[in-house]
């Protein structure tokens, strides 16, 4: 059979019946769009996430008190962690190839300025806080490097926060009480938006050492460490993990890279995508039966054409590949019009949702449309091996 002829059958078996040929089609096509429609969500979600996270850098080792894992018995009264403390950033600050550190704590407090209350979050940092995380000051100055253990009480606002409480006044200079204690505002962060829930435009930064005594603790939250960019992050963080057992005799702390972070990110976004993916297979699933039932009925009703083909002299691998094409044929258009269909809803949705991130990889596209493919070849084995088996003589008796 020349392709022209194979061309011209597939073809007009389709034309001939439009409806069925195009329902059967669109079950293709909202399993494709499905499909491209949540995994273009999920790989949104993916980039949106991992690009927050990394606009601090790839460079940052995080500190935290504490042993995440553990081994053995209790210690009792020898197994006590002893807090992190500004002293132990001091230390780590002395390493080499450590450019910045950070002592971090967290907390939430009423701050008032004047006859403006405002309850928000408070964070006690060094003065190389905006070179380790890539800040700016719109106006003013960051911490000043004090004595880490006795820092002048100065406040740095948030853009946000700055709005809220002086509108369009100058703020610099004016003190402001933080839960009941007083600070003179020395800068203004420039805006830096919602970082992984956090919002940095609604807070203050106040010192380390004073953030301490405010909340009552006795341990930093965190050290964030810095590091040039050609060392390797392996002598960095052994550089770190020597320095802090020296001071407290053991290892009670936990190291955590930027790439550590990253991968336990990817991983699990990793399952949000392929979920999201999965689900939308579901619709495939349902688009393959339908082109099974479909070549099924066709088969049935084009018996006595299959017997002519045969009595002409079609061998059963021609009408094998003849039914096999239509099935093929109807899944590669059934999947273009879900490729146009799902992009153009990802889409639709970024721009009535901005803020939902939709990203659509070529080689989802690719891989979507050879999937389509391989659906229409898998459907239509069966009804096509029944065609190609049919006997001439009583397929041309058939009505």
């Amino acid at each position: 059979m020349r392709a022209r002829d194979f061309l011209h059958l597939t073809g007009s078996a389709l034309v001939t019946h439009r409806l069925r040929s195009v329902l059967t089609a669109l079950g293709i096509a909202v399993g494709i769009a499905a499909v491209i429609v949540l995994t273009a969500i999920g790989e949104g979600l993916h980039k949106f996430v991992l690009a927050e996270f990394t606009q601090f850098g790839t460079t940052l080792i995080a500190v935290n008190p504490g042993k995440a894992t553990t081994a053995g018995s209790s210690m009792g009264v020898f197994g006590t962690n002893r807090p992190l403390t500004l002293e132990d950033a001091e230390a780590l600050r002395r390493l080499p190839y450590v450019e910045a550190v950070v002592p971090f704590v967290m907390g939430n407090a009423e701050v008032d300025a004047g006859e403006r209350r405002r309850r928000t979050n408070v964070y006690g940092a060094g003065p190389q806080m905006p070179e380790a995380f890539r800040m700016h000051v719109r106006s003013g100055r960051f911490l000043p490097p004090d004595d880490p253990t006795a820092p002048r009480a100065f406040a740095v606002l948030g853009s946000k926060l700055r709005q809220e409480l002086f509108g369009s006044e100058n703020p610099l200079g004016q003190r402001i009480a933080i839960a009941g204690s007083r600070y003179r505002v020395i800068g203004v962060m420039a805006s830096k938006g919602t970082v992984l829930g956090f919002d940095l435009d609604d807070t203050v930064y106040i010192p380390a050492a004073r953030a301490l005594g405010l909340f009552n603790r006795d341990s930093l939250f965190e050290i964030d460490v810095l590091y040039r960019e050609q060392t390797p992050v392996e002598k960095v963080v052994e550089g770190i993990r020597k320095t802090l057992i020296a001071r407290h005799g053991k290892e009670d702390f936990t190291i955590t890279t930027q790439q550590q972070m990253l991968d336990v990110l990817g991983s699990v976004l990793d399952v949000l995508t392929f979920a999201v993916g999965a689900i939308g297979g579901i619709s495939l699933l349902v688009g393959s039966i339908g082109i099974i039932t479909i070549m099924t009925i066709a088969v049935n009703e084009r018996t006595a054409e299959i017997g002519l083909l045969r009595a002409l002299g079609a061998r059963r691998r021609q009408v094998l590949v003849l039914f096999l094409g239509e099935a093929m044929v109807l899944s590669a258009l059934g999947g273009l019009a879900g490729l146009l269909l799902g992009i153009g809803t990802a889409w639709l949705l970024h721009a009535l949702i901005p803020a939902l991130p939709v990203h659509t990889p070529l080689t989802f596209v690719i891989l979507a449309e050879s999937l389509s493919l391989l659906i229409g070849l898998a459907a239509g084995v069966l009804p096509a091996r029944r065609a190609a088996r049919l006997d001439p003589v009583v397929a041309l008796r058939a009505e």
